[in-house]
């Protein structure tokens, strides 16, 4: 079996060539050919199709296939007759709203259940719904190296952005908006930080404020793209912002009590308590984050709505402790209080690192369970398997 795999810079990239040479000491036969390819190319680019289009025929695999989705790509595959999986770990991920989603030779594996039953719910068939991955096999073969395990060490955690880069959608939007929208916007971003669990931001847009909005972002649907103007201004700009607040805040609170080591881009961000690191290497630094800090927080994207951030992922198939809000999905998995911990309310986070941080025997039992259940359940592995199994099955 030939798989014909875009190598752009996404996460994972080598976890599934591993998966494959994995499977192939196990019953499986795969040859993945890797495709150096730009995931910001335009859906339109004739060029870069016509360059695609050929390399595939020339390659002549069973299925093309690529993290995240690409129009372009299912063209190119429909064209040639070659089917295209493409595993989306984005949400938001506005290229799904494209006409092209409908084309038979797709099959598109998405990792929020919230976002499979937006396209189900409209009768498209080309949609699945597949939890992301850990490398738990490369996760736990790596080296102890003390040094490395000392500096990247901590009592808390939290590895992520802060959606708080200079000049961002929102704030170039609050650089221009009448106080109507300011106030309206700010009404709407309180009310949604007091709920977990569900997103309501894209059912509160009058149109004055929508009109508004649009004048000065200019955000409109691609040409070819099916997306509401409500889902793009409440994903890009209003949940991020919500995300941006969230982190920020629950990050301040937490360092008056405790040390937090915070790995982001926005090497700024300061306040008492917390030690700001940077970024933190994926591949080479962050599983030692993981497996070295007594609580791991998970801060969901609020555009995420039900799914397993890959972050959770990632932690437990580490071995680590895994503190995060609530996400629905966990629940189909794993168990709260036995395989992982979520908090209900700010003040219920605040107890909760209180109680784990005393009780390490129980910490250490639970970050044990989710580990085991993630290697289990949840490889690369066993997730390429499942991809070849439904599509070509």
């Amino acid at each position: 079996m030939k798989i014909f795999f875009l190598d752009w810079k996404s996460l994972g990239n080598e976890d599934i060539v591993s998966a494959a040479q994995y499977l192939n000491q196990n019953g499986y036969s795969i040859e993945i050919s890797l495709y150096p390819f730009d995931n910001h190319i335009e859906d339109d680019d004739k060029e870069a199709a016509d360059k695609l289009t050929q390399e595939i025929k020339k390659e002549s695999p069973d299925f093309v296939m690529s993290f995240n989705y690409f129009p372009l790509v299912s063209k190119a595959c429909k064209e040639v007759g070659v089917k295209y999986a493409a595993w989306v770990y984005d949400n938001p991920a506005v290229r799904l709203f494209s006409y092209t989603l409908v084309n038979d030779c797709n099959y598109v594996f998405v990792f929020d259940s919230q976002m499979y039953e937006t396209f189900a719910s409209q009768g498209i068939k080309t949609v699945h719904y597949l939890p992301m991955a850990a490398a738990v096999r490369r996760y736990d073969a790596l080296p102890a190296d003390p040094e490395k395990e000392k500096k990247l060490s901590g009592k808390i955690s939290f590895v992520g952005h802060l959606y708080s880069e200079n000049h961002n959608y929102y704030d170039r939007l609050m650089e221009k908006a009448s106080d109507y929208l300011k106030g309206y916007l700010e009404g709407i971003i309180r009310f949604q930080m007091e709920i977990q669990g569900v997103n309501l931001v894209d059912r509160f847009f009058p149109p004055q404020a929508m009109q508004e909005m649009v004048d000065i972002l200019g955000i409109k649907p691609s040409y070819d793209s099916v997306a509401t103007y409500e889902y793009l201004y409440s994903n890009y700009v209003i949940n991020r912002k919500i995300t941006s607040l969230e982190r920020s805040e629950i990050l301040t609170e937490i360092g008056k009590k405790y040390p937090v080591e915070l790995y982001t881009s926005n090497t700024s961000f300061k306040p008492q308590g917390v030690t700001n690191h940077g970024e933190v290497d994926y591949y080479l630094s962050m599983p030692y984050v993981f497996k070295n800090s007594d609580i791991n927080l998970n801060i969901t994207l609020r555009s995420i709505q039900r799914g397993i951030p890959l972050r959770i992922m990632d932690i437990m198939g580490c071995g680590g402790f895994v503190l995060t809000n609530y996400q629905e999905d966990m629940l189909d998995f794993f168990v709260p209080g036995e395989d992982f911990v979520y908090y209900e309310s700010r003040q219920d986070l605040m107890d909760k690192i209180d109680y784990y941080l005393a009780h390490e025997d129980e910490r250490l039992r639970i970050a044990e369970n989710g580990h085991r259940k993630v290697a289990a359940d949840h490889t690369y592995e066993q997730r390429l398997a499942e991809i070849i199994n439904v599509v070509m099955g």
